[in-house]
């Protein structure tokens, strides 16, 4: 039976960014205030008052069509992923492709699937580019700081996006994809029942069988689809909800450490959960070269993961610069304590 997602037509990315907030809190501002020692990560990003998962969603959009060149409104989809949608009805989608002129003669959705709803979205641009019904479509994963006051969420959840225009593989593309898979299953990982204000987890199942069984799965499952080993890839990101979780999952597949996302911006800027993996594909390929191979494997609490195997093209030695790097942003910060980061994130204490 063919496992492997692959479209009638290849496809590559045309356009790609990303955008981080700048205002920081350190993991162990957070601990002073709950009396907790060793923490999961350094710092984490957190949104301005202003600022929201749509409008993250927005600044990474633009940045991808500043790398991609094209007029918006040759962009027929616009699915936009995330957890932390400003509103519970109104569709999101339609705010971004409005504020990047992409409307009225497109397909807007938004996508749902805890951390992997991004790529989610990714996976139905492709088929809907390969198919020949689109000539660009775009996925955006973007995601704000969730985390009940005090709980192991709220040192690590964080807030960013990326956003990616795919189209037919050409000399414009930046990079190809090779093929996808996705593996799932229902496990009870993580949930927020409706009025809820805050994700709960359970934290037995949040490795193992949720983030380790899934990661590895599929990307097991990818590279035996394609007839590869791991040696075949130069750089590997997987989903960062912690330093540990991707360098235990990159020593299991036999990837060496060197080749896991230089920097794990996990332990910089936190769980941009929607936005995880995008972000960081957005900083392999800042820095990669042309024929470098790149393994994506992203996770979804519930659970399950996409897995990609992407090619990079010439194209991206001239594209990379024509929007800020993701490490631009990385490296733009201002720390705050955590009475000003209450007050940004709206959290109140009981």
């Amino acid at each position: 039976m063919r496992r492997l997602l692959k479209p009638i037509k290849d496809v590559g990315i045309v356009g790609y960014g990303a955008y981080v907030p700048m205002y920081r809190i350190k993991n162990e501002e957070i601990g002073r205030v709950w009396g907790v020692n060793g923490f999961p990560i350094q710092e984490k990003s957190v949104n301005n008052l202003d600022e929201d998962a749509i409008t993250i969603g927005i600044e990474a959009a633009r940045n991808a069509l500043k790398r991609a060149q094209i007029d918006p409104r040759e962009i027929r989809a616009l699915w936009f992923g995330t957890e932390s949608k400003p509103y519970a009805v109104k569709p999101s989608a339609t705010v971004i492709a409005e504020a990047i002129g992409a409307t009225p003669d497109l397909d807007a959705a938004d996508f749902e699937f805890a951390c992997k709803a991004g790529t989610e979205a990714l996976q139905a641009a492709i088929g809907f580019v390969g198919s020949g019904m689109a000539k660009y479509a775009m996925a955006i994963g973007a995601d704000t700081a969730q985390g009940r006051p005090g709980d192991h969420l709220e040192f690590t959840a964080s807030a960013g996006g990326a956003a990616y225009i795919v189209g037919e593989k050409s000399s414009e593309t930046v990079a190809y994809f090779e093929g996808s898979y996705s593996y799932v299953t229902d496990t009870p990982d993580f949930w927020r029942r409706q009025h809820e204000h805050y994700p709960r987890h359970g934290n037995r199942f949040t490795g193992e069988p949720a983030y380790f069984h899934q990661i590895i799965s599929a990307a097991k499952g990818l590279m035996e689809e394609l007839g590869y080993s791991p040696s075949d890839f130069d750089y590997a990101v997987f989903h960062q909800p912690n330093v540990k979780f991707p360098i235990t999952a990159a020593k299991i597949l036999g990837i060496p450490k060197e080749k896991v996302l230089p920097g794990l911006l996990s332990g910089i800027i936190g769980n941009t959960y929607s936005g995880a993996t995008l972000v960081g594909i957005s900083a392999v390929l800042d820095i990669a070269k042309p024929g470098d191979r790149i393994l994506w494997v992203s996770f979804g609490s519930g659970a399950g993961s996409d897995a990609f195997s992407l090619v990079v093209q010439d194209a991206i030695e001239e594209k990379r610069d024509l929007a800020p790097k993701t490490m631009d942003y990385v490296n733009r910060k201002k720390y705050i304590d955590y009475a000003l980061y209450a007050k940004h994130r709206g959290k109140y204490i009981m």
